[in-house]
């Protein structure tokens, strides 16, 4: 029998939504991606993809026979699935925004017919309480109209890394989704089959790994469901923040934490994943999801000391790297500070919560002359922030001419093999190399004339 064919709207064409549609798409499905930004949609109908993941644009040259990209809310009056994937983003207080998940889901409301059964999904990251205050939604304006209902909410959360987004939707650890409706959740099984059971072509642009396990389906309720994605993301912040602190001894005592992390990683228990002593964590998920998480405790008057003390020594690791110049140099103040690396992590142009944001900002207080490079997001970095007086750079090498100290901030694969002898001749003063990411051996760094400075080694 052949796998059934559905037709999906993703509301919202950002990183989550996109990355989504052009796979289920890539899939055998019939995909509508639905965006207001009209400059956002016309770049899709040209075949380019408006955010950085590798491979993103050649699976949607694949899938384009079963892609469609529009404006218009329309498109969900005849999909089978209707997925929500709009930006939740953080308020001053930790909550999550919600205002597009409702602006959403009232535009959904108003073309929801009642002739054939469809399923709403929030793929969003969004708190406790978000799916029924949805469902509230669709159905107040269902009523208000004097419409009949015919369709069921569920909570279907996305656990995406960027840079390897599509792996991580093809390949999968488990699926998760939460539904009071056995009829969403076997359209949603039917939806994600070529996942579950891996009957599909894997795509050159991500080959299948080798011993696949086929990922797990957990259906559970949906309240359940929206936490096991907050959950997992604070327990995985931790994990980082951890490493960092157990880094800060390592330092006093003379130990090296890239050694303690590989031998406690290999307790299966533990897992090497996420055991990465440095700068710590950026981007938008981390910081949102346990601001959040935090903020939910707070309303039902229930303390989180685990998860606010992950957040609190995130935020003074990314200092570190100041107090080492500082250590080093002694005097900031009119020295010239180099930065390999703008982008939170390897392999995305995302700047959101950017370690190297902050330590721009800091460096430009101490009243040091900047400079950045960065493979993939200095254009980003230039629109996003004219106002931070840094001197763009071309290359590593570039970067380098005249810099008293240079920190590697993000661990691109171009970084893991610098041309050491070459930045030390360039250099000057201390000539000091703050490794922020671990990915330099000391022995190299030293041997080429630099002044080399980890994390917790």
């Amino acid at each position: 029998m052949g796998q059934q064919q559905l037709n999906v709207c993703v509301v919202g064409a950002g990183y989550v939504g996109l990355t989504t549609g052009v796979c289920l798409a890539y899939l055998g499905h019939q995909v509508t991606c639905i965006d207001k930004d009209r400059e956002k949609i016309d770049m899709l109908l040209a075949g380019r993809a408006p955010i950085y993941e590798p491979g993103l644009e050649d699976l949607l040259r694949l899938a384009n026979a079963r892609l469609k990209f529009t404006t218009s809310p329309e498109a969900c009056r005849h999909a089978d699935v209707i997925i929500l994937a709009v930006g939740t983003p953080p308020t001053p207080n930790g909550n999550a925004d919600l205002s597009f998940m409702e602006a959403a889901a009232a535009e959904v409301a108003a073309q929801l017919t009642g002739e054939r059964f469809q399923v709403i999904v929030n793929k969003s990251t969004v708190p406790v309480g978000t799916a029924q205050r949805v469902n509230l939604i669709i159905t107040t304006a269902i009523a208000s109209r004097g419409g009949s209902a015919n369709f069921a909410v569920a909570s279907n959360p996305e656990f995406l890394r960027e840079g390897v987004a599509i792996h991580d939707t093809l390949y999968p650890d488990r699926i998760v989704i939460g539904s009071a409706s056995n009829e969403a959740i076997n359209m949603l099984r039917v939806m994600y089959a070529p996942i579950l059971e891996q009957t599909f072509a894997a795509p050159k642009v991500c080959p299948r790994p080798e011993r696949f396990d086929l990922p797990a389906l957990v259906t559970t309720d949906v309240t359940s469901a929206e936490m096991i994605k907050y959950a997992a993301n604070a327990f995985l912040a931790m994990k980082i923040s951890f490493i960092n602190e157990i880094g800060g001894l390592c330092e006093k005592v003379g130990a090296d934490v890239t050694e303690v992390a590989r031998g406690i990683g290999l307790d299966k228990r533990i897992g090497p994943r996420f055991l990465q002593a440095g700068l710590g964590w950026g981007g938008s998920c981390f910081g949102k999801d346990t601001a959040a998480l935090i903020r939910t405790a707070q309303e039902y008057g229930y303390d989180m000391p685990i998860v606010s003390a992950t957040v609190s020594v995130n935020r003074r690791q990314r200092l570190r790297a100041i107090d080492k110049l500082q250590e080093t140099l002694k005097v900031v103040r009119g020295r010239t500070i180099g930065l390999l690396g703008l982008a939170f992590k390897p392999d995305t142009d995302d700047l959101r919560d950017a370690p190297a944001l902050d330590i721009i900002r800091v460096l430009l207080e101490m009243g040091a002359r900047v400079k950045v490079y960065d493979p993939v997001a200095l254009e980003n970095f230039k629109i996003q922030y004219p106002n931070l007086a840094v001197e763009p750079c071309k290359n590593a090498s570039e970067l380098s001419q005249d810099c008293d100290a240079v920190i590697i901030v993000t661990e691109w694969e171009e970084f893991r093999h610098l041309p050491l002898a070459e930045l030390a001749e360039k250099m000057t003063g201390a000539k000091v190399l703050i490794d922020g990411r671990n990915i330099i051996d000391r022995q190299d760094a030293e041997k080429a004339g630099l002044r080399y400075v980890g994390f917790g080694r």
